[in-house]
């Protein structure tokens, strides 16, 4: 396949991929933000995530992948920073007013039932199920799909904008290099953004996703599929598939895992309505 006559999709696939993940991290940072946690992440999810990234971002420069690859994973490690920043911040700030709480709170001034740990987190808890219960699965789906469409539509605008700046001129095809150093932390990166996501699988089985944003994976799936089907509509050389190996993998692979995710927030949001709820 010939890079004239595939550029023009390759192009409009990766600005797409961009846009995904350009916003693929902000539902999960305004989800902590607003429940004042991050105990939705599994920890080992974001390290191993970060740790791919930086791989990714090393084995990018290494490679001379596009630009646009290399800025995107400095930023997927700066996000990876702040994820990891607001889980111990939030952690650090529970333990700091519970702290203060037993100081000022005599325990012989609180009434039995406020010293039980179970009866207000209940209420509360339940108080929040109720409220979420009103929102429903298909709603969810229309309000997460309108946002897609809208983000790769973006990336489309991006692809007319930059292709009007450039005023039509071609860009040559980039100088893939193929060396041990660069494709070592190009399957490097993808073993770890496959293995990150398996911690997350099992706290979700334990927290029944709560706190997590389903948009974080809707995005990833989104920015993956469009990330490899650019790699592909650019060329089926085999030069140009070898020195793109390693990432392909790991952002093929990763869709099912992502997808396996989002089965789970399924299951979970049916069940929560199918069960009803007690009273305390």
């Amino acid at each position: 396949m010939s890079f004239e006559g595939s550029e023009t999709a390759s192009s409009i696939l990766g600005w797409m991929s961009i846009a995904c993940w350009v916003v693929v991290y902000s539902p999960q940072i305004i989800e902590n933000y607003q429940l004042k946690s991050g105990e939705g992440l599994s920890v080992f999810f974001v390290l191993i995530w970060l740790a791919g990234d930086l791989a990714n971002l090393f084995g990018a420069i290494l490679a001379g992948l596009l630009p646009t690859i290399i800025i995107l994973a400095a930023y997927y490690t700066v996000c990876d920073i702040v994820l990891l920043a607001q889980i111990y911040y939030y952690r650090w700030l529970r333990r700091s007013q519970e702290l203060a709480s037993s100081r000022y709170i005599p325990e012989a001034d609180v009434p039995a039932r406020v010293l039980s740990e179970e009866t207000p987190l209940i209420s509360e808890r339940r108080a929040n199920e109720n409220e979420k219960s009103r929102d429903s699965v298909i709603g969810q789906c229309l309000l997460y799909g309108s946002a897609l469409i809208f983000v790769l539509g973006t990336g489309v605008a991006a692809w007319a904008i930059d292709k009007r700046l450039r005023q039509g001129q071609s860009r040559e095809p980039p100088s893939e290099i193929i060396e041990w150093r660069s494709q070592l932390l190009g399957w490097t990166s993808a073993v770890l953004y496959l293995g990150a996501r398996i911690p997350q699988i099992v706290k979700n089985f334990q927290t029944k996703c709560e706190g997590l944003s389903s948009a974080l994976f809707l995005f990833a799936i989104a920015g993956n599929t469009t990330y490899v089907l650019s790699i592909f509509t650019l060329s089926l050389e085999p030069n140009h598939i070898s020195a793109n190996a390693g990432w392909i993998a790991g952002s093929a692979l990763t869709v099912f895992l992502d997808i396996f995710v989002l089965l789970q927030f399924l299951y979970y949001k049916t069940t929560e309505r199918s069960v009803p709820l007690r009273s305390p």
